[in-house]
């Protein structure tokens, strides 16, 4: 069973991009039998996963589709309970998502007996190092081909103008956020934008077309008011969602795309030592640590806000370099685990126009509280206690 008898021995982290894409038209060019996987990260609306699927297909591609949502949803949870964000204070929404193709896709392929896994990142950069050191973890021993340092692909496609062209013959589906001077990768937790224009720090970011989101001049008037719930130190709510991950998760984003916030726009330290410009979307995660912020600042005391954030700090960088799964990274969450793991309450925002700011909460843990004017103003005291 092999490449000699058609079986599928390659299998292509296919994301409908014009990088995976053009990798998938030289799998079939080199006559590699190649399964594309294709996964529901919340990126698009179904029905625009299912055409993508449709026209690979159509193609003669084989193409399998993976809802990968709920996956996502958890550890985009991840980050909100730590705050794993990285330089300027961007969430690890690319990094995480890497993690979770790798760690969800990996055994399904090796299950459908792919002997090798391919992707399409640019040779060199944050991704391919990625999506190498957890492929080792996740699935060690499983070859990988990465076609970007290939000679023979680079060759075959110098340009993005050169994948785009092979792209377009080849009647191929592109993803809405990607074309030959553009790209986006997007998954329910937000979304990175890149493009030659907007690597010069003097583009003003206001040339970036957002995916789902409003400029905060564009949002509505009127300011509107949303509660989210914590349970044990994790979301519960969103105005009536319910506790699923991807419930919430929907939620808030459409909520913060809406009132427009949801931008960071950094100049990022690489995994390769280079700094470059990121620009980042993330309108859920954005709301959301605005009311978690507020359940630290009323649960924890200086020594625990202080070890929190020094924690946070660290899963950060362990989110952006793929040591999610590293020891380091383990122990830190299982600190914060015992820092946060009993905080609970509700935190009203008002929200208009790009700014989210606490209208009142409602705690329901422990909270040690003081007052001054509550007590006559003219001395401090704990609440509750009684006046001398």
């Amino acid at each position: 069973m092999g490449i000699a008898d058609g079986t599928p021995t390659t299998g292509l982290f296919q994301s409908g991009g014009l990088s995976s894409l053009a990798v998938g038209v030289w799998l079939r060019e080199t006559s590699v039998p190649a399964r594309h996987y294709l996964a529901d990260l919340g990126q698009s609306d179904r029905a625009e996963i299912d055409a993508l699927a449709s026209s690979l297909r159509d193609s003669g591609a084989d193409v399998v589709v993976v809802d990968l949502r709920a996956a996502m949803a958890a550890v985009a949870s991840d980050l909100l309970r730590y705050r794993a964000r990285h330089d300027g204070g961007y969430w690890n929404t690319t990094g995480a998502s890497r993690f979770v193709l790798v760690s969800e896709l990996l055994p399904l392929m090796r299950a459908d007996g792919c002997e090798t896994f391919v992707h399409g990142c640019v040779g060199g950069g944050n991704d391919q190092r990625r999506f190498a050191r957890y492929g080792g973890q996740v699935a060690p021993g499983m070859a990988r081909v990465e076609p970007w340092t290939d000679p023979g692909a680079l060759g075959r496609f110098p340009d993005r103008t050169a994948m785009a062209a092979a792209v377009a013959r080849s009647g191929l589906r592109l993803d809405r956020g990607s074309a030959a001077d553009r790209s986006t990768d997007a998954n329910l937790a937000g979304a990175s934008h890149e493009s030659a224009e907007l690597e010069d720090l003097a583009t003003p970011v206001t040339r970036l077309r957002p995916r789902w989101s409003a400029w905060p001049h564009e949002a509505p008037a009127d300011p509107e008011t949303v509660t989210i719930t914590f349970r044990d130190g994790r979301v519960a709510d969103v105005e009536g969602s319910g506790p699923d991950p991807v419930a919430w998760m929907a939620a808030a984003n459409t909520v913060g795309a809406r009132h427009g916030v949801w931008l960071r726009d950094v100049v990022e330290r690489r995994i390769i030592g280079t700094v470059c410009r990121g620009i980042y979307e993330s309108p859920g995660l954005e709301l959301l640590e605005r009311a978690w912020t507020r359940i630290l600042q009323a649960g924890l005391d200086a020594a625990g806000r202080e070890l929190y954030d020094r924690l946070a700090a660290v899963l950060g960088a362990a989110v952006y370099e793929a040591r999610w799964l590293d020891p380091a990274a383990q122990a830190a969450r299982e600190a914060i685990d015992r820092l946060v793991g009993d905080l609970s309450g509700s935190v009203t925002l008002s929200v208009h126009r790009g700014v989210a700011r606490p209208e009142g909460m409602k705690a329901a843990s422990h909270v040690v509280q003081q007052t001054r004017f509550g007590s006559g103003g003219n001395r401090w005291s704990r609440e509750g206690e009684g006046h001398a």
